[in-house]
């Protein structure tokens, strides 16, 4: 972890055991931080919608008490639904597969909070699976977690360079096992708690509920690719992604879904556990995001460099060849066909030894 003696130190507490860990690790360098919760949550309207606030903010308080810290609660609802939840329907409605919790890092944790009062701090701590160093030059990496389940780069690689500079993951060496146990020897009320799931502001709102309330249902025809047989009907093609196998409702199966044609509103699904169609090794990054430096900087045009690259929130990374194009787009090949490759999606790009973040962007097919 970064030497952070003599620094003004902001935690973001959730009320998770990472967050409250990640202070108690900070607690035991001798850094006695400023606590923060960022109130978010479902629409305000909405009754049917359950969330998790109350809960969480016991936990977070627990945690301030134990250790003697201010906390304080800063109400990000607004922000966060205007960009955040905003970015997440419009990518849906596009046909897209937007990842809000990427968003939520980039413009809320790092970005309004840091508007509004983290401006005031040298450093921003989180809970979050990853690790930061400086490189000869000065500059701030962000590079894996030792725990590749956990690791969380993925959903950071949207970060921009000077909310890196203020970043600071106090877990991000240990694994989620050693965190269990700092819990438990710490007597912090988040020890058992289970780890959260799904996307950060439904709490436990069913996904496919939230994007009914604000985009209804749409039904289309769904079409077996090999042999163009319309199976049945969808709801709308915003309630699937491509490589969804769950949920299709269809005998016969597995069943993929391998494209939406938003155009004439068709899902169309391809038969069979290790059908081609649910697999892709060529597909293009639109608008990369660079977080600490370009690493087709001086090279010569067109040239390939050898990275490693995820799609998802996996432990999994892949070796592909990355092919920067005149357009600015990158083309990527990667060594084997990976399963789901959906637009708008982030594909996050590291280096060989899948250990420096280089940086990320939406897929493009």
């Amino acid at each position: 972890m970064r030497d952070l003696r003599g620094k003004k130190v902001a935690a973001l507490l959730s009320g998770g055991v990472d967050s409250s860990v990640a202070v108690a690790v900070l607690v035991e360098q001798g850094i006695r931080p400023d606590l923060w919760y960022i109130q978010i949550g479902p629409d305000r309207d909405t009754t049917d919608f359950t969330c998790t606030i109350e809960e969480d903010l016991e936990m977070a308080r627990a945690v301030a008490h134990k250790y003697g810290l201010p906390l304080q609660v800063i109400d990000l609802h607004k922000d966060y639904w205007d960009k955040v939840v905003d970015y997440t329907i419009s990518q849906v409605r596009q046909g897209l597969t937007p990842n809000p919790d990427v968003m939520c890092n980039r413009l809320i944790k790092f970005g309004v909070f840091d508007e509004r009062v983290g401006k005031d701090y040298d450093i921003i701590a989180t809970g979050h699976y990853a690790t930061t160093e400086e490189d000869e030059k000065g500059r701030i990496w962000l590079c894996t977690s030792p725990d590749p389940v956990k690791d969380q780069t993925d959903f950071l690689a949207q970060l921009q360079p000077w909310q890196l500079q203020k970043a600071c993951f106090p877990i991000g060496h240990l694994p989620k096992s050693e965190v269990r146990a700092i819990a438990e020897r710490e007597h912090l009320s988040a020890a058992h708690r289970k780890d959260s799931q799904g996307i950060c502001f439904l709490g436990k709102i069913n996904y496919n509920d939230y994007i009914r309330k604000y985009l209804g249902e749409q039904p289309g025809q769904v079409i077996d690719r090999a042999t163009g047989k319309v199976l049945g009907m969808h709801r709308g093609l915003w309630f699937h992604t491509i490589g969804q196998r769950k949920g299709l409702g269809f005998g016969g199966g597995p069943w993929y879904v391998v494209e939406k044609d938003m155009a004439r509103n068709i899902l169309w699904v391809a038969n069979g556990y290790d059908t081609i169609e649910a697999y892709a090794d060529h597909f293009f990054i639109a608008a990369p995001h660079w977080l600490t430096v370009d690493p087709f900087d001086g090279t010569a045009k067109h040239t390939a460099l050898a990275m490693t690259i995820k799609i998802r929130h996996t432990p999994d990374f892949c070796p592909a060849e990355v092919t920067p194009l005149p357009d600015g787009r990158l083309e990527v090949k990667t060594e084997r066909p990976l399963q789901g490759v959906a637009p708008g999606q982030f594909a996050v790009l590291y280096d060989a030894e899948k250990h420096r973040c280089y940086g990320s962007g939406e897929i493009r097919r």
